[in-house]
């Protein structure tokens, strides 16, 4: 599956249950509200440089390759370690609260995070 691309937040669905699930604290849950995220993916092979440039300038660069262990960073900022897996044509990651999954469908990145039974899925388009 080719993830690399440029894409821009389209759609999201369950965000508000989702961030107080998982305890993001309200001033990061606002600002990732209705967000106009786009998300730069650079694939070279198994190798994945993983960008969100969020409005007002702030990024969050996550660098990794399938099956080793990697630092990564939350959306909330939290820094932890995680072995990101390939499962059916989807990269597949563990965070600290919760299990994150991307995929390409239809040309579209699609997001998915679910703690203890609240899934949020955030669909972006792609631009370049």
């Amino acid at each position: 599956m080719a993830f690399s691309g440029k894409y821009e937040f389209e759609s999201d669905d369950n965000y508000d249950a989702f961030v107080q699930k998982i305890g993001l604290p309200s001033d990061k849950a606002e600002m990732g509200k209705n967000c106009k995220i786009v998300t730069e993916v650079v694939q070279n092979g198994n190798d994945f440089t993983w960008t969100q440039h969020f409005p007002g300038g702030r990024t969050t660069t996550n660098t990794f390759t399938v099956g080793k262990e990697a630092d990564m960073e939350t959306m909330g900022g939290k820094k932890f370690k995680a072995t990101v897996k390939m499962e059916d044509g989807k990269l597949v990651a563990d965070f600290p609260n919760y299990r994150h999954t991307s995929e390409i469908c239809g040309g579209k990145l699609v997001e998915t995070s679910t703690s203890s039974g609240v899934v949020y899925k955030r669909t972006s388009k792609k631009i370049a």
